[in-house]
């Protein structure tokens, strides 16, 4: 008996002293501030994740990494300031790849985008839930509903929360909040509702023939939205479907699609656009504007393919000029979507541009309240400052040229260098005028956030050039115009630092390159 009650004292002992060991390193562990630093260990998305590995893009040295099979053959990394994902296989793999390698970044997205929403349409985010849950989803196809459930699983092993309500309502942020909400307010009659116009974003143009040095298809777009969206909009997607074409893309955290589109296929189709001004329309039993641009750069082998997907099931939402261009026969268009008219004009010898204009008289009248006669606005100012480049520039334009044409701050209604809301690399944040008919106000935050240009012989090759932030070099720093600007502190603090990177090329099929040695994660 003396043994055993001596030994129970020696267990006591043994388990105080573990216990009193582990205590405080499990206080440690589970503080809030540890979990703070892991969360921004993350988020500076300093990793590459893969089904064999990941690698630090300081080191390019493979570590163990969780083997979910799913993985496999996926894998990120960072480069001129953009993150570069690669995805391969079958919607739901590709879905998860999605979200296991961007959790930190689609958090992060996706409070940026439901700020901005319930700020200006002044409703909870349940409202946007509901919409995705009731009227978007029924429409969706299988394939990209079983993609966005993959990203839906893949952030949660990452640990973030977001269901699958939420996920397709980060993909619909460019149609559920300008688009299908004013039409539910008016077709409510809601009292006090907010004044919501549909957006201008992008300056573009394609061309083709006698235009461009040696013939070849030119294309280049730079992305117009507000800082807090734009900041983020930085990813560059190489994805393998396991049907259709090969798609080499930029994009947005969390999102099936381009979404300020701008890709190419590997049927040789090159794509762009920029949005409709004062556009008006939608049609609830439409399918979402997301789902059709990703699934015509997915399969769409012609223009005509691009056009009858985007037809199809149109309901309105982020109405937009599509410059588009089929690399196998040099031949080019732009298609000008309403939703009560469009309008496809095509060439193999010339250009269209793109800033936000509607151009068909039909459209114009039956799906906008837009003004091309009013020169002082910003989309017929840049549109007058594109039809100047091109001319002067004819037989010259190649993707250096492209690069110059996106960076100019030419004001064509003041007739001087001016970087501000009627230059092609857009400034509103300098602007005392803001944009009014996008409901921008004087100094709003917004303009060109990064840049991208393309040849037919970097289309052939899955490749482009990008530049994150204004394509003209110049920075944004969010303190310094919050001190000066205290009417936009309710985007205090997500509204981050801009800050350009420099012009980057990147090419389908590329793994990163650090001090001579490939971080190869590809089983």
């Amino acid at each position: 008996m003396q043994d055993e009650r001596k030994l129970f004292r020696l267990a006591m002992v043994v388990f105080v002293v573990v216990l009193a060991l582990l205590l405080p390193l499990w206080v440690i562990l589970s503080s809030r501030s540890m979990r703070g630093l892991a969360a921004r260990a993350a988020r500076g998305g300093q990793v590459v994740q893969a089904s064999l590995g990941q690698v630090t893009a300081s080191q390019a040295v493979a570590e163990p990494a969780p083997a979910d099979p799913r993985l496999a053959g996926a894998y990120r990394f960072e480069k001129g300031g953009w993150i570069y994902l690669h995805l391969e296989g079958a919607p739901g793999r590709i879905g998860f790849q999605h979200g296991y390698l961007l959790a930190p970044e689609i958090a992060d997205a996706f409070e940026a985008i439901k700020l901005i929403d319930t700020h200006n349409s002044k409703r909870g985010w349940e409202f946007f839930r509901a919409a995705a849950r009731e009227m978007l989803w029924p429409k969706i196809d299988a394939e990209y509903q079983e993609e966005l459930k993959g990203i839906v699983e893949g952030v949660k092993v990452r640990g973030v929360s977001l269901g699958i309500d939420d996920i397709v309502a980060l993909n619909a942020f460019e149609e559920l909040p300008d688009y299908y909400v004013p039409w539910y307010n008016a077709r409510h009659q809601v009292a006090s509702a907010p004044r919501i116009l549909s957006p201008g974003n992008c300056s573009a143009f394609v061309a083709t023939g006698s235009y461009t040095r040696g013939r070849q298809i030119v294309i280049a777009h730079n992305n117009w939205t507000n800082y807090l969206d734009g900041e983020r909009w930085r990813i560059v997607f190489d994805l393998v479907p396991e049907r259709g074409y090969h798609i080499f893309m930029d994009g947005f955290p969390g999102v099936i699609t381009s979404d300020d589109d701008f890709g190419v296929n590997s049927a040789g189709m090159m794509v762009t656009e920029t949005t409709i001004t004062q556009f008006a329309g939608w049609d609830p039993n439409g399918k979402p504007e997301f789902v059709r641009s990703r699934k015509a750069l997915q399969y769409a082998n012609s223009i005509d393919d691009y056009v009858r997907i985007m037809l199809d099931g149109n309901n309105g939402g982020y109405a937009n000029d599509w410059l588009l261009g089929d690399r196998k026969t040099g031949e080019i268009a732009q298609f000008e979507l309403g939703l009560k008219a469009h309008r496809v004009w095509r060439t193999k010898d010339g250009y269209f541009v793109g800033s936000n204009f509607a151009r068909d008289p039909r459209v114009i009248s039956q799906d906008t309240r837009f003004d091309p006669g009013n020169p002082e606005t910003s989309p017929n100012a840049r549109r007058k400052r594109w039809e100047q480049l091109m001319k002067e520039s004819r037989g010259k334009i190649d993707v250096g040229t492209a690069q110059k044409f996106l960076a100019d701050h030419e004001d064509s209604y003041l007739k001087k260098e001016l970087a501000d809301e009627r230059t092609l690399c857009g400034h509103t944040d300098a602007s005392p005028r803001g944009v009014s008919i996008w409901g921008w106000g004087p100094h709003y935050p917004g303009g060109a956030v990064q840049g991208k240009a393309m040849d037919s012989r970097m289309a052939a090759a899955l490749s482009f050039v990008a530049r994150r932030g204004h394509p003209c070099g110049e920075g944004f720093i969010a303190a310094s115009f919050l001190r000066v600007h205290p009417e936009y502190a309710w985007q205090y603090p997500l509204l981050l630092d801009m800050k350009a990177g420099p012009w980057t090329v990147f090419k389908a099929g590329e793994l990163p390159q650090r001090k001579g040695l490939t971080a190869r994660t590809v089983p």
